[in-house]
């Protein structure tokens, strides 16, 4: 690894300055490469989840990778122009200059989560690539069909000095976090999180850490329940809630408790009247995630929980080798259950009541910050007191996950959810550095200021003017 990574930056500094038309050859052979193999690239998918939706792999996996690609081609130009800036007065009059340039940093690490193990890839790249750096990908070993795959189909598109992956267990995770890149972004859980900062605080390598947590979606007094419902049950099935900004818990008012259930259940059997033969729905991507979501059911029961599980067609999910899991709706829920204290990732969706929304506010607050905060009512007032009084990464209105599909916003955490934002504009700028050039006119400015001893009157009138602002 340390090998490519020395031929990746003696490459780039050789090519420096990394002209706008390379950055465009190599997004648009990014989008290729994924385009050409969308088919090998579901079928891998598929292959490590033990089934996942084809169609749900197009719209997460394919498209989303190649749209991001496409949103940097179409506006990196204007990304890439140097940012006028005001000087003090009175430089400017005198013929001074100041402005931003925005520079590729060199490598780029990318570590890749399990989830969405193609988007979670070249989304990144996409800043990355436009930003004129290069870039190493360490692919997860919970999905080594497509790991392997991406490793291969890269191969035809990029050199090695231009894009590189790696493969391998936690071993190899280790050794990757500890190389000297020049940015490292890493997609995952915050327990990781925390040893990959330590790994990069060696080099004083930036960090971006995309994390997750537990996303509330908290139900207003005037929500439309049967359009709320659809849409959090929607949001909590896809990818069979293996989403790091899948809504984690509902916060739900006493009087709406009820309705809230029935339209979960009505919303997830007509999305999967059938769930184990059924090509739309995925499943849990190993045994063990699937025993750990077991298990703080079980936990949460044995507490005092109810549980309701929604499956509409009464399959036997005891009988298959099947790890798919039906949604689990989870009421009564309390602090010292298991799925209230971590991040669930699986289709389990615990309920809880709250009397005012100063409480319900209160209960977020309460917790860490999450990766995103969902309300859904139409008082403005209330979805103003939501988005003022609690802090996350991100927040949808009136649906969930959606914030992260624009391109235009950033997306990032916030304390144990994350560290810095990519997408878009905001993704350009976090791969690039940006440098202060300030241009310094003809005329003797330091002598003007009284800068230069022996100090006077010059000087006392210069210390005023900085004074003054």
């Amino acid at each position: 690894m340390r090998t490519i990574l020395d031929a990746q930056r003696a490459a780039f500094t050789a090519a420096l300055p990394e002209l706008l038309s390379v950055r465009r050859d190599r997004l648009t052979r990014a989008a290729a490469m994924i385009a050409d193999h969308a088919d090998r690239l579901c079928d891998a998918l598929s292959e490590d989840f033990g089934h996942r939706s084809r169609e749900q792999s197009m719209m997460t996996d394919i498209a989303s990778s190649v749209a991001p690609i496409r949103h940097a081609l179409k506006h990196l130009d204007r990304w890439a122009r140097p940012e006028k800036r005001g000087v003090q007065f009175p430089l400017g009059l005198l013929g001074a200059k100041a402005r931003v340039e925005y520079q590729p940093k060199g490598v780029v690490g990318v570590i890749a989560p399990w989830n969405f193990p193609v988007n979670l890839v070249m989304s990144p790249l996409a800043g990355i690539f436009a930003a004129g750096n290069r870039a190493m990908v360490k692919t997860s070993e919970f999905t080594p069909v497509t790991g392997a795959l991406m490793a291969e189909i890269a191969r035809q598109y990029f050199d090695s000095t231009e894009l590189a992956f790696v493969e391998g267990g936690p071993e190899v995770g280790k050794a990757f976090a500890e190389l000297p890149f020049d940015h490292l972004i890493f997609t995952g859980a915050t327990g990781i999180a925390r040893h990959i900062l330590h790994a990069a605080a060696d080099h004083l390598v930036p960090v971006t850490l995309e994390l997750g947590g537990k996303s509330p979606v908290i139900v207003g007094q005037d929500a439309d329940i049967a359009r709320t419902t659809q849409r959090v049950a929607l949001g909590k099935m896809l990818n069979a809630g293996q989403i790091c900004l899948a809504p984690d818990y509902m916060l739900v008012r006493p009087d709406q408790e009820e309705a809230v259930v029935a339209g979960l259940k009505s919303a997830a059997s007509a999305m999967y009247p059938t769930l184990l033969a059924n090509p739309d729905y995925t499943a849990i991507i190993n045994d063990r995630h699937h025993q750990r979501l077991t298990d703080w059911v079980e936990d949460a029961r044995a507490k005092g929980a109810r549980v309701e599980v929604v499956n509409p067609a009464n399959e036997d999910f005891a009988a298959t080798n099947s790890r798919k899991m039906p949604l689990t709706i989870v009421r009564d829920v309390t602090d010292d259950m298991t799925l209230m204290q971590e991040e669930i990732f699986g289709p389990v969706l615990p309920i809880r009541r709250y009397d005012t929304l100063g409480g319900a506010i209160n209960l977020v607050n309460g917790r860490d910050r999450p990766l995103a905060v969902y309300y859904f009512g139409e008082d403005e007032r209330e979805q103003r007191q939501v988005l003022d009084r609690t802090i996350s990464g991100g927040a949808t209105i009136n649906d969930v996950i959606f914030h992260v599909s624009m391109e235009d916003l950033p997306f990032g955490g916030v304390g144990p959810s994350g560290m810095g934002s990519y997408h878009g504009l905001d993704g350009f700028r976090t791969f690039s550095h940006a440098k202060a050039v300030y241009q310094q006119p003809k005329i003797d400015v330091a002598k003007l200021g009284g800068l230069k001893p022996p100090y006077g009157a010059a000087t006392r009138r210069g210390i005023a003017q900085r004074m003054k602002g």
